[in-house]
């Protein structure tokens, strides 16, 4: 469903290392690349090292929305919203400037599967997922003044890719698609990771709750290794009046199954008010519960002994 092209414009720069697309910016090894542009490392005028995202401007449209998405988050301010420094336009391309992360979370879990012939632990996974959870709720609560209006913002395209790990904290990245959101629904482009969207972006709006709902299927596929659906039709037609089946979280614990189902509802209104809550349901289904020492940080510890097991009243979350 997401537009663009799969490499910068043939008529303008072409990313290559060794280059030098910005005066200091010295290009060093590609390190991403998908339908809609290229990720490079470089290192910056300082020395220190930095991403550039090289994106074709040869899909005016999709060209025009990045932007404008690009400028409502350089304003936001969130630990765990990888920090946007500067863009540059080039002949064919538009150049964004970013900070290096040392790996996604899907390459966290292709490196556990390889390495380790397992899954993350869950107390890993929950870390790094309750920091994203906070960015989250930071990004779509409604106090955020975009061209004169206060408002939302929904991410569009929550997956493991787009999780981002610096050091020890995770940084939600590619705000292309972002959507800025006033009332309970939202009309928006059809486009996204199909196997991550919500039900009402295949129909043509995000609700305030669409990134729950992506959030959830992507806690589900780290946590376990499968999608909680099957595969939806390619985009067109058929993906316009697709209706998922009942999400098969057989994978996951009875308590955590309750919880992502309810994040998963059909009905955005029927799911957790925020990701965090949504976070927390799972914690107390694995005995586990969100600190901040008084050092500073997150952590994740185990609930006390003495307290009552949370998962024999987990199945009646509603």
């Amino acid at each position: 469903m997401r537009p663009g092209t799969s490499t910068p414009h043939p008529d303008g720069f072409v990313p290559t290392a060794g280059s030098e697309p910005i005066p200091g910016y010295k290009l060093v090894r590609q390190r991403g690349h998908g339908g809609f542009a290229t990720v490079w490392e470089a290192s910056s005028p300082t020395g220190e090292a930095v991403a550039l995202k090289f994106m074709s401007t040869s899909n005016t449209s999709s060209t025009a929305r990045e932007l404008r998405s690009l400028q409502a988050i350089q304003q936001l301010d969130h630990p765990n919203l990888l920090k946007i420094r500067q863009v540059w336009s080039l002949p064919g391309v538009i150049v964004i400037g970013m900070d290096l992360a040392d790996a996604s979370m899907l390459d966290l879990l292709e490196l556990y599967a390889e390495e380790f012939g397992k899954l993350l632990e869950p107390e890993k996974l929950c870390l790094y997922l309750y920091q994203v959870a906070e960015a989250l709720d930071f990004l779509n609560a409604k106090k955020h003044k975009i061209d004169g209006r206060v408002c939302g913002l929904q991410h569009g395209d929550i997956k493991p890719n787009n999780i981002l790990l610096v050091g020890d904290s995770a940084k939600l990245a590619d705000y292309g698609l972002a959507t800025p959101t006033i009332g309970a629904v939202t009309p928006c482009p059809r486009q996204g990771t199909v196997e991550y969207c919500a039900p009402e972006v295949f129909a043509g709006y995000q609700s305030e709750r669409s990134d729950q709902f992506s959030f959830a299927v992507t806690y589900y596929m780290l946590r376990t290794g499968t999608f909680p659906f099957p595969q939806p039709p390619p985009p067109g037609p058929a993906l316009k009046n697709y209706i998922r089946p009942e999400p098969d979280l057989s994978a996951a614990t009875p308590g955590e199954a309750a919880a992502i189902a309810k994040a998963l509802n059909p009905i955005p209104q029927t799911r957790f008010k925020t990701c965090c809550e949504f976070m927390h349901a799972v914690l107390s289904s694995l005995r586990l519960r969100a600190e901040r020492p008084e050092s500073g940080g997150l952590k994740i510890v185990p609930l006390p002994a003495n307290l009552p097991d949370p998962s024999s009243r987990a199945m009646k979350i509603t």
